[in-house]
């Protein structure tokens, strides 16, 4: 069940998701964090942030939508108050999740978090908009993302995993600048800006008006554009988008995955992600998969 990711070894190509598996720590007494390959924190920001107002995160059909605003503790805190347990934590992989509203404050981020032991690769969140530039979302603009990457992988001591916005029309050419730019790997996707209506008071169902769309519905775009990816960068890419059982992960690593990400499902299920990665083994074995990674890129066509 062994991966590899930009030389980070990873016991299984399961992994749980920025947002919705806290800093790690809260599910140590949950799942057996040494049967998963690793868990990437909430989005780590230079200073605290307290998010959006509610509500911020609501059900859909097939989903959810969230607009939590990224709300964290910030990077201080979390190097002093949390990342002493994860340490601890028995077979523990963290990536840290890295963000910020201009490319300065993603690169004090890492900065801070390149004398911090205990993790062991950034993902960089391409998905906030740029404060310097009219709110142009970083990821939704080659040039603003390529020099976002190039930036940050010049003083990151980790391997650098960009986490790509699916909010474009060519997710291969924004891997590429991603690529060009440096990155080791890139994860996608991340969620579909979205709005639902509540027809009784016609207003907005979110207190942010829009939200990032998550959860099954979503899966079948996701899947596309890993597969999109795959044949437009060298790199490895981490696959993620309503992955609720092992079947939905094999379909990202056949479409060229060499990992996955495990998010919404987690809501549902505190240990999804650990019953995931012990279903996808017993997959493999069932259909006589020596090797995990013999699976990525496996599509047939």
């Amino acid at each position: 069940m062994r991966v590899s990711i930009a030389g980070v070894a990873l016991r299984s190509p399961v992994i749980a998701a920025s947002g919705t598996f806290g800093y790690g720590v809260e599910f140590e007494e949950i799942l057996s964090t040494d049967r998963i390959g690793a868990f990437v924190t909430k989005g780590l920001s230079l200073v605290p942030m307290d998010g959006n107002k509610a509500p911020r995160i609501i059900e859909t059909t097939g989903g959810m939508m969230n607009a939590i605003g990224l709300q964290n503790i910030g990077v201080d805190a979390f190097i002093k108050d949390k990342l002493p347990g994860i340490r601890r934590m028995r077979g523990s992989v963290c990536i840290a999740n890295v963000f910020g509203y201009n490319i300065e404050d993603c690169l004090g981020v890492i900065e801070k978090l390149n004398h911090a032991d205990g993790i062991v690769m950034y993902e960089l969140n391409a998905s906030c908009p740029n404060t310097k530039h009219g709110g142009m979302v970083f990821g939704t603009d080659p040039e603003s993302l390529g020099d976002l990457v190039f930036r940050c992988k010049a003083v990151s001591k980790r391997p650098l995993m960009v986490k790509l916005s699916p909010n474009v029309t060519n997710i291969g050419g924004m891997a590429r600048v991603a690529e060009a730019a440096g990155a080791d790997a890139v994860s996608l996707v991340n969620t579909f800006l979205s709005l639902a209506i509540d027809t009784e008071t016609r207003r907005p169902r979110i207190a942010n008006i829009t939200g990032g769309l998550s959860g099954p519905a979503i899966k079948p775009i996701a899947v596309r554009m890993v597969w999109d990816v795959a044949r437009s960068v060298k790199i490895p890419i981490v696959g993620m988008g309503g992955i609720a059982k092992a079947e939905d992960a094999v379909e990202f690593l056949l479409a060229g995955a060499t990992a996955v990400e495990v998010g919404t499902a987690s809501y549902a299920d505190p240990r999804a992600v650990e019953k995931i990665a012990d279903n996808l083994e017993s997959w493999c074995t069932a259909h006589d998969v020596a090797k995990v990674a013999e699976l990525t890129g496996g599509l047939r066509l």
